[in-house]
């Protein structure tokens, strides 16, 4: 039975996914801390306003950086269950949380920044598989280390490729497909699209759970799978609108994945992994793996179908520099 009161400390808190980590946590009824770099005068003014929020929300605010060891290891003696949501450009960052844990010594579960593809599981264009390494140097980090922990592979992010491949805030007339707009993937030819706000709703749950306890969980709900051509019709359906489609080809992803530079690559080399590639849907899963619907039945996700009628009402407009 999955514990209501465990103790979770968040970092990358004012990040992307992290606020809404925050949320899933607070409303989950966990006592809920975070640990974000101290105020400065050039603080981000959005960073300031999630603080109040914070603040309001009754979360406990520790202020430090990863490299202060003694302080990071004494905000985690007082807590039991780690959820990081460090940016891509921190994931290497995380070896210092690790070591704290580690001499902290109390920890009871830690689930590293993935909240993407399996990276055991599978492999990408040379951009990409760079960040799928940075993920499996952690996930070994912490299985040395002897900590506990839950590997989140949340798959895609609904809200940001949404925006990236419909553009719902503007009257656009056309549509970039890449590849044939059907994956490759010998299992299904899709990629899975989940909401941020389910992806950190799941993530508490499996973190505080002990059926998931040193085991990956997959965020693949049935209703999320699409392809590209399948999400663009969709869209047109419920606006009314003709899409053009322009095609760029497989051979022309790859080419620019290796001629644009750092970091602009890698969300060249993404796009070409999970919609053209089908990486997420490349492996079926077994009896013995863990699917996030399956395992929460009660939990009603947001499908892709009930996402796009959000998108009717309130575009996104997700800010994030890299998605992986």
């Amino acid at each position: 039975m999955a514990s209501e009161k465990s103790k979770i400390l968040i970092f990358g808190a004012t990040g992307y996914l992290g606020k809404y980590m925050v949320k899933a946590s607070v409303s989950a009824g966990h006592p809920t801390f975070v640990y974000v770099r101290p105020i400065k005068p050039n603080t981000d003014p959005s960073k300031l306003q999630l603080h109040k929020q914070f603040g309001s929300m009754g979360v406990t605010i520790f202020q430090g950086e990863l490299e202060e060891h003694e302080k990071l290891v004494d905000v985690l003696r007082q807590v039991d269950v780690v959820i990081s949501t460090v940016a891509v450009p921190q994931h290497l960052e995380q070896f210092k949380i690790i070591k704290a844990m580690e001499e902290a010594g109390n920890i009871k579960r830690f689930v590293p920044s993935e909240f993407g593809n399996e990276v055991d599981r599978v492999s990408g264009l040379p951009p990409f598989e760079a960040l799928l390494e940075n993920k499996r140097k952690v996930r070994r980090a912490t299985e040395a280390a002897g900590i506990p922990f839950t590997y989140v592979a949340a798959n895609t992010f609904a809200a940001y490729f949404v925006d990236y491949l419909l553009h719902p805030g503007e009257k656009i007339q056309e549509v970039i497909v890449y590849g044939s707009g059907e994956a490759k993937s010998t299992y299904q030819p899709y990629a899975v699209l989940n909401y941020e706000e389910d992806v950190a709703a799941y993530t508490v749950r499996a973190a505080t759970d002990e059926k998931v306890a040193n085991r990956v969980i997959v965020y693949r709900p049935p209703r999320n799978i699409v392809s590209q051509l399948d999400l663009i019709s969709a869209w047109e359906k419920k606006t009314g609108l003709t899409l053009k489609r322009t095609h760029v080809p497989e051979e022309e992803v790859i080419k620019l994945s290796e001629t644009v530079p750092f970091p602009d690559n890698i969300p060249v080399a993404i796009l070409h992994n999970v919609f053209i590639k089908g990486d997420q849907t490349s492996f079926e899963l077994t009896a013995d793996d863990l699917e996030a619907s399956r395992l929460y039945p009660d939990y009603k996700y947001t499908s892709i179908d009930e996402f796009l009628d959000i998108c009717l009402v309130a575009p996104p407009k997700p800010k994030l520099a890299v998605f992986a």
